[in-house]
């Protein structure tokens, strides 16, 4: 199956938009102990005149106008019931460069590693992988991430100190059929079985 790869930021945005299943495994060197876990990951694309979007460029001195816009990323457990917690949300916004958009900048109000604001830079390879590098005050980052088809997407993640990789992540995440698709699809499949 073809999949059409988004090349920019907020394509990749776009694309991410929704609820996705999210099953990771971490691998720490530094005590050789591995973890697994489950979650669900939700995407909400924001314009690039949303509060938050602006609130994150006022934050770090950046001319709002760079900005072609953002996402909230917010983690909550897949079998949590009501509203995600926004202590586990993050929002990231794209300073696309001028020249290639297929190369930028991402604000974040916190990363991913240490809970601060940073500032990341990305781009799209050919094949429309997307390669993340972020330095924070003690560590390096970076990220890689694709889509397999339009509902399943592939990231993994190193995490170097000063002495070397400090930990391997890999997630697999599968896009959520939300209720209105699921009521459409049962309708669908109730049609068919009442013609044949």
């Amino acid at each position: 199956m073809l999949v059409a790869s988004p090349m920019t930021m907020m394509d990749f945005f776009q694309k991410s938009e929704g609820v996705w299943f999210s099953q990771r495994t971490v691998h720490r060197f530094d005590s050789f102990s591995d973890e697994s876990g489950e979650s669900n990951l939700i995407v909400t694309v924001l314009s690039k005149d949303h509060p938050k979007v602006l609130e994150v460029c006022q934050s770090q001195a950046v001319d709002p106008s760079l900005a072609s816009g953002g996402a909230s990323f917010m983690w909550q457990g897949n079998l949590s019931e009501g509203e995600p917690n926004p202590d586990y949300e993050a929002i990231l916004v794209d300073v696309p460069n001028p020249n290639n958009s297929r190369f930028g900048k991402f604000l974040r109000n916190k990363g991913y590693v240490e809970g601060i604001p940073v500032v990341g830079n990305y781009h799209f390879a050919n094949d429309g992988v997307l390669t993340i590098e972020t330095e924070y005050e003690k560590n390096q980052g970076q990220e890689r991430a694709w889509f397999v088809t339009d509902d399943f997407r592939v990231r993994v993640s190193t995490v170097k100190l000063m002495n070397g990789v400090n930990l391997m992540t890999y997630c697999s995440e599968r896009r959520c059929v939300s209720q209105s698709q699921l009521e459409a699809l049962m309708e669908q499949n109730h049609l068919r079985a009442s013609a044949s």
